[in-house]
């Protein structure tokens, strides 16, 4: 192997251990040179003047300082970020690409825990577990051992919100079960959602014909509220909405009042605001499952966020393509 570029920790600095743990950093340093002890979260501090001069990549993350035409300047040899979380827009600048910086995403790591979390939502919500939880707790006995009416995962149908790599990956965990999934993107056509196996519907056909909608669309100025009143009235009665997007694609004031009529239900792993005010009706609504925002990575995850740029740092010091690049074309329409 060539000598070692060297490399620089440009994030968060209490995230390193998590997401590079021993084995995976090893791995890392066998292919760059850099010390886990130097995290920058100030690149602008004068004491990363000298190594800034000699990096030629950046290994970033939750936290990493904005990557403006200044700090680029004081990395004159930078040629890759590697990117240990989802979204870039947070520090990425247009500089970037005109100075032909490679930059690569573990976005398809951090997918694969939200989707997890989706799947186990959707069939969870599909057996009416969490208002099941509720009465048994009210009630301490049960309701008897007949068979419960409304409730099953079988032929249950499921509205996908946005083919993203989440949204992609949803519906390639739900082919195991006996479900009937569509989907809704303005970026994906007849062939492109036959080629994933599921139909296309216009929005509010998809509202309309589905027990289950689970939101994995990115939050652009178009999506704000994609899923307002008007949306949330055309879900069919005792329909369950999921989000694990961002908070802000659904209009939680109206969600708040259709779920105080009792005719919906909603999982919401991210809100608007996050975290809600304490005093927010929707902690309290028996019909509102609410998670911390902890669908994504957590925990031993993250060690797969590391293990994502530990091998994109390897492709690149042999001369290969990167698995994972950012599309700078893309970003408005990602999350």
């Amino acid at each position: 192997m060539p000598q070692r570029p060297q490399a620089l920790f440009a994030l968060t600095a209490e995230y390193v251990p998590q997401v590079f743990p021993p084995e995976v950093l090893a791995r890392l340093r066998e292919a760059v040179d850099i010390d886990p002890a130097l995290v920058a979260e100030d690149l602008t501090d004068p004491r990363l003047e000298e190594v800034l001069a000699r990096t030629e990549i950046l290994v970033t993350g939750w936290g990493c300082p904005r990557l403006d035409a200044a700090v680029l300047d004081a990395a004159p040899h930078l040629r890759a970020v590697l990117h240990s979380a989802g979204s870039v827009k947070s520090f990425a600048t247009p500089e970037l690409w005109r100075r032909g910086v490679a930059v690569s995403s573990a976005a398809v790591a951090n997918a694969q825990p939200v989707a997890e979390y989706t799947l186990a939502m959707i069939l969870l919500a599909g057996k009416d577990l969490f208002a099941a939880r509720d009465r048994l707790r009210t009630e301490r006995a049960f309701p008897g051992w007949g068979l419960v009416p409304g409730i099953g995962n079988h032929g249950r149908r499921v509205g996908v919100i946005g083919a993203s790599r989440i949204g992609r990956r949803v519906i390639d965990l739900l082919r195991p079960f006996d479900l009937r999934v569509s989907l809704t993107d303005p970026y994906v056509d007849e062939a492109g959602a036959a080629a994933l196996g599921v139909p296309l519907l216009p929005l509010d056909d998809l509202l309309r014909t589905s027990d289950i909608v689970t939101v994995h669309a990115p939050e652009t100025p178009e999506t704000r509220h994609l899923v307002g009143r008007r949306e949330l009235s055309l879900m069919p009665d005792g329909a369950v909405l999921i989000n694990t997007a961002r908070g802000a694609l659904v209009d939680h004031e109206a969600l708040t009042a259709e779920l105080r009529t009792g005719r919906l239900c909603a999982i919401l792993d991210v809100t608007d605001p996050e975290p809600l005010p304490a005093d927010s009706p929707l902690y309290d609504l028996p019909n509102a499952f609410i998670t911390p925002h902890l669908a994504g990575s957590q925990g031993n995850e993250a060690a797969r966020l590391g293990l994502v740029v530990a091998e994109e740092a390897e492709r690149l010091v042999t001369g290969g393509a990167l698995a994972n690049p950012v599309d700078p074309g893309a970003l408005g329409r990602e999350a």
